[in-house]
């Protein structure tokens, strides 16, 4: 650097200590603590409360249950973790492509960076070399040189601009060389992500596959225990009693979460109002003890506003939280006749219609190939994403007012329960699991616990 030949300029040993350490700092290999994990694992935490909740209805269900030797049971554990794997590999699927993109992002970001701190570089060195070449790095020999009061006034100043502008330009090099380290850092991270999405990615494939083997053995094996059954009447009830009591005992924990949500927003609004008459009362005794109109304005508060000023905008949002459910609901409720089918396929049978063996249809069946999409046909929020006799791997919605949509039979279910959805968002793969003969979706909506046409709200 052209900075050594001046060893005597006192801002070119700052700058070539500044520059070592940093460069030094920058070429350590950064710590492989995956902050993903870590992410990962606080996710899973926050759901384990439902899931076990959700596993409790299960139990309840299957406690009920009078025929227990059942073909499509064999099925259950396969299904399900074909399901799981699906779900994760499409989880993983999304989360590399935001990884990869975010990758490209730092590396432009360094390419940039890097070529920022080398004219930087050059600057400070042009900079110190002209200052040289100048003489004028000598404030103590300037001043003993007995020159002109003026000149040296003039000179002095300009080394002030010089030792300025040196100054400047080495904070920048500083922050600019730590950003670069900071960055080198977060691609380390995003690389580090990658190898372990890539590593999950092939467990999942090697798991789907053997699934999927184990579950074509077993449907071989039990093709026609499976046939039989199907065609039993009362299989079929004790499946339509299965889901009204599913549905019914998920309807009760949600109306209980929403009574404690509440419940806790009416104690939060209680006590902010009791804290905010203290907090007035404090201020009205302030003013009277002081007497003006001067100290009043200081120790006084708006109305309804606590000394941080931050009450108003949370009692808003607990009010919103309050009146969220009845505003899905009716939200849900204009949408009759406008909702979209949740897959696309062949409509093979509508709610109502007589079955050849046992109850007639509460709800759809859509043929579709193995893997479809399947859409959610509104918000709302996945309360229910399991394995389900009758069903198969099954998914249900929550869209508020007491309004569910159902999604059964599928290959994969592609939420979790807790999950807040949007309309047209994916949230399963169509199939034939719970040993379906044919590939498609069974669709069905209910409100409050009842079975509706979804034709009637479908615009088709």
């Amino acid at each position: 650097m052209p900075t050594l030949l001046f060893p005597r300029l006192p801002h070119c040993l700052v700058l070539l200590v500044l520059v070592g350490s940093v460069c030094s700092a920058i070429s350590q290999t950064s710590p492989k603590v995956s902050e993903r994990s870590r992410q990962k694992q606080e996710a899973e935490q926050k759901q384990a409360k439902l899931r076990q909740q959700l596993s409790v209805l299960k139990e309840g269900i299957s406690k009920t249950e009078k025929a227990r030797e059942h073909a499509a049971d064999a099925l259950a554990n396969s299904e399900a973790a074909i399901s799981n794997a699906n779900r994760a590999l499409r989880e993983l699927a999304a989360e590399q492509t935001q990884t990869e993109t975010r990758l490209a992002a730092l590396s432009k970001s360094e390419s940039e960076l890097e070529t920022a701190v080398s004219g930087q570089r050059a600057q400070l060195a042009k900079m110190l070399r002209e200052q040289h070449v100048a003489g004028h790095d000598d404030r103590v020999r300037l001043l003993l040189s007995g020159e002109n009061p003026n000149q040296m006034s003039r000179e002095l100043r300009y080394l002030g601009y010089v030792s300025a502008a040196q100054s400047d330009a080495i904070a920048q090099l500083e922050a600019n060389l730590a950003a670069i380290e900071a960055n080198k850092k977060e691609a380390e991270e995003a690389r580090l992500a990658l190898e372990e999405i890539a590593e999950e990615q092939r467990d999942q494939k090697a798991l789907l596959e053997k699934e999927k083997s184990l579950r074509k053995t077993l449907v071989t094996n039990l093709s026609s225990k499976l046939r039989s059954q199907r065609k039993e009447a009362g299989n079929l009830a004790r499946d339509e009693e299965r889901m009204a009591a599913l549905v019914d005992r998920l309807a009760t924990v949600i109306a209980q979460q929403r009574k404690a949500e509440e419940e806790k927003a009416r104690k939060r609004r209680a006590q902010r109002a009791k804290n905010l008459a203290i907090e007035r009362e404090r201020a009205e005794a302030k003013r009277a003890q002081k007497g003006t109109e001067k100290a009043a304005n200081k120790a006084g508060e708006k109305p309804g506003t606590s000394a941080s000023g931050k009450e108003p905008a949370r009692a808003i949002q607990d009010d919103e939280e309050t009146d969220h459910a009845a505003a899905q609901g009716s939200a849900f409720a204009s949408l009759r006749g406008k909702l979209r089918m949740p897959v696309n396929g062949e409509l093979l049978a509508s709610f109502g219609a007589k079955r050849s063996e046992g109850p007639s249809w509460k709800g759809l069946f859509i043929k579709a190939p193995e893997g479809t999409d399947v859409k959610s046909v509104a918000a709302g929020e996945v309360i229910f994403a399991d394995w389900m006799r009758g069903f198969g791997n099954l998914l249900i919605v929550d869209h508020g007012g007491q309004y569910m949509s159902i999604y059964g039979n599928n290959q994969s279910v592609l939420k979790r329960p807790g999950d807040k959805v949007k309309a047209g968002d994916t949230v399963a793969a169509a199939g034939n699991s719970g040993g379906n003969e044919q590939s498609g979706l069974y669709f069905e909506m209910r409100y409050q616990g009842r079975a509706i046409d979804p034709l009637a709200w479908i615009n088709r």
